[in-house]
């Protein structure tokens, strides 16, 4: 199996989504720092000034949704996508909802203002920011906490996307307060505890001043 070179920043949540599936396939990879941000660099990788981007053996893909589902096609097992419609429906209704709602309207602001922005540039905490991104966090969180139910994974019973997609976005949100007061006690926290056992989690830590933010 050709190497994967993931290239991106190793703090991002969308990066550890792909080593996540990499890590469950025991796919070879590693990660190539991005230097100046949206430069001339990263800008001939990703035209959007994005994150991640993977090379595989002279094919390039951006975007971390195609990186996934391709990784899961290129490697069948274990399967990351589930096979009846209704799974693979709230696969992808959970991985939106995360795409569209929690990143923009949760984790971008609260996460990056609480963990990211401190620990990596210094930044100090835009509380009114934050603040104002609390209902939308409710909102977020108290739907995936609904659609998960009693379910072992997001989108039923096998680890999928969702699930990759997911957990390391709630890693860093539920080491805030605001975020933290809000899952305490769910499901969902129990969920993040199970996914935070598994080796590939283990494997795609954070830098060390993140997680120590976080």
């Amino acid at each position: 199996m050709n190497e994967f070179v993931v290239y991106g920043n190793p703090a991002s949540p969308f990066l550890r989504s792909v080593c996540l599936a990499l890590e469950e396939k025991g796919a070879p990879y590693r990660i190539e720092r991005i230097g100046e941000w949206r430069g001339e660099a990263h800008l001939q990788l990703h035209p959007f000034g994005r994150i991640p981007v993977v090379d595989h053996a002279g094919y390039r893909l951006y975007e971390a949704q195609a990186v996934l589902r391709y990784i899961d096609a290129k490697m069948p097992q274990p399967a990351l996508q589930p096979q009846e419609p209704e799974a693979i429906g709230r696969m992808n209704q959970i991985i939106g909802i995360n795409d569209w709602y929690l990143f923009p309207q949760v984790a971008r602001i609260i996460g990056f203002q609480r963990i990211i922005g401190p620990a990596l540039f210094g930044m100090t905490p835009d509380e009114a920011a934050i603040a104002a991104a609390v209902p939308d966090a409710r909102v977020c969180l108290g739907e995936l906490n609904r659609l998960l139910g009693d379910q072992s994974f997001m989108a039923g019973d096998q680890l999928s996307l969702a699930d990759l997609i997911l957990a390391p976005q709630l890693y860093y949100l539920a080491a805030t307060p605001e975020c933290g007061a809000i899952l305490k006690d769910t499901p969902l926290l129990a969920w993040l505890g199970r996914m935070n056992a598994r080796a590939s989690m283990k494997a795609t830590e954070p830098p060390e001043e993140v997680r120590r933010a976080a």
